[in-house]
């Protein structure tokens, strides 16, 4: 539960300071590395003049000035920005390392999952009782589902938006990749706020039943039997469930949603701040997407049956018993064997759950 609360509170406070991320407006970053040729050939021939004017990197110029700072033609002081000098350095990261490494990410955790598929394998088949137990109802089937589809459609119109120009461009000709990329562009404005939306309900939704206790140690102390295909005891949610809903859901989702907000309304925002927005923007977009394919491939291929609960409401009961024995014990005695009502392990009971059989 502490350790619940501190990574509340870590979250609470990163959002507070990308939510007033005006403060980030007065850092002027004026040492900012030039580059490209241009910017150095206006320096050099500024270091040439005799004129004894401000140069053209300072602000008391009253004229053409560089600084990473401003905004440019979208603010009553930065109208005499012709180069601002931090959007060189930003497109080189973007189109650089940002962009490399985020698609070595999409391209590299589909491929471990594949050869992990076929090396490991899914986990054993339960065999059916043919009895069914309730594990969603259809409130949070609609939040997961809603929340699913609009980050599926963000993240397509995403990677047209990040990679298309050099995918897609080559061989669709300039007047289909521009409508494409236009309609991509709008898609992803207008369904970013959805997202937002899906997700606090979706937090809301599944908290209570997130928290963290000491049984879920001993399934991450087992890698929760994904190797050993053992099935690992565990509540209605275990370790690995948990930890993409704070991890990602929560931590990931808060910084694409605050960061989409500032690139999406980027009403009174600088520059600086939308580069800075930009960059934390695709990273958590390709940290998340990179664990959604193995939330999606664990919830489908990876552990057969798990589907069908969020599909349906429903699971079998022998599924229950073997995937989420703490839950199904519960749900059969009202109290989890070796905890107590609230969900605590009960020391010196010898209640400590054991690892199930391989099926």
């Amino acid at each position: 539960m502490r350790a619940t609360l501190n990574t509340l509170r870590a979250m609470l406070f990163l959002a507070a300071a990308l939510v007033f991320s005006a403060s980030w407006a007065g850092v002027k970053n004026q040492n900012a590395t030039p580059a490209y040729a241009e910017e150095q050939t206006m320096l050099q021939i500024e270091a040439d003049s005799v004129v004894p004017d401000p140069g053209m990197t300072s602000p008391a110029s009253g004229r053409v000035h560089m600084d990473r700072h401003y905004l440019g033609q979208y603010g009553s002081k930065e109208g005499n920005v012709i180069v601002q000098r931090g959007g060189n350095t930003w497109r080189h990261l973007r189109n650089g390392p940002l962009a490399t490494i985020a698609g070595f990410i999409l391209l590299a955790v589909p491929l471990a999952i594949f050869v992990f598929y076929r090396t490991i394998g899914p986990a054993n088949q339960v065999a059916e009782a043919g009895r069914k137990m309730q594990r969603f109802n259809r409130w949070e089937r609609q939040v997961h589902w809603a929340t699913a589809f609009s980050f599926i459609a963000l993240g397509l119109t995403g990677i047209i938006i990040m990679y298309g120009k050099k995918i897609m461009l080559p061989w669709m000709g300039h007047d289909l990749f521009s409508w494409v990329a236009i309609i991509s562009k709008y898609l992803h404005n207008f369904v970013g706020p959805l997202f937002i939306l899906c997700s606090i309900l979706m937090f809301f939704t599944f908290l209570k039943r997130n928290f963290y206790n000491r049984a879920d140690w001993q399934w991450v102390k087992q890698g929760g039997g994904i190797v050993s295909h053992k099935h690992v005891p565990a509540g209605f949610f275990n370790a690995g469930e948990k930890t993409w809903f704070w991890g990602g859901v929560a931590l990931l989702g808060l910084i694409m949603s605050v960061t989409g907000l500032v690139l999406d309304f980027a009403v009174g925002q600088t520059r600086y701040v939308m580069q800075v927005a930009n960059v934390l923007h695709v990273g958590a977009a390709a940290l998340y997407m990179a664990a959604a394919m193995g939330h999606a491939y664990i919830g489908t291929m990876g552990t057969p049956g798990a589907y069908e609960a969020m599909r349906y409401g429903t699971v079998d009961e022998n599924w229950a018993k073997a995937h989420h024995q703490l839950w199904y014990e519960q749900m059969k005695t009202g109290v989890p064997p070796g905890m107590d009502k609230d969900g605590k392990m009960v020391p010196g009971q010898g209640g400590r759950p054991q690892p199930g059989p391989a099926h």
